[in-house]
């Protein structure tokens, strides 16, 4: 587990990954750099290192986020039920670092999985896989 202090994580993340990683804040939609990325690779969580999803699992959703239908590891990736806002969803977040990633929602039955990994593009770093 990756533990930091606040200050260390505002020392880190640039000022929008901190909003959405450590305040569990959400980017505009449509804004994200990795919304309409389609290289083959890995995203990873920007706070951390953590491989946390696959192109492979990428989707266009249309919902303004990049979205994925499945998690690239499952020990790296942690759901946590989230009742704020007056709604009922369900937290993606980093499992080794604790950094909020988005949310899930079980509405993509064109996805194998049936599930939409709805992620911020803030939090994720994006590797191609080199050829």
């Amino acid at each position: 587990m990756v533990t930091k202090r606040d200050d260390e994580w505002k020392d880190t993340l640039t000022p929008e990954q901190y909003e959405v990683m450590r305040n569990k804040g959400t980017e505009a939609p449509f804004s994200g750099k990795l919304l309409h990325n389609k290289a083959t690779g890995m995203y990873s969580c920007a706070a951390c290192g953590s491989e946390v999803f696959s192109s492979e699992h990428k989707f266009d959703s249309g919902s303004g986020w990049p979205s994925f239908y499945d998690i690239a590891k499952k020990g790296n990736v942690k759901l946590v039920e989230d009742t704020s806002h007056g709604m009922h969803r369900v937290e993606v977040a980093c499992a080794v670092c604790g950094s909020h990633l988005g949310h899930v929602f079980n509405d993509a039955p064109q996805t194998p999985t049936g599930m939409r990994f709805c992620i911020n593009s803030a939090a994720l770093d994006f590797k191609k896989k080199s050829v």
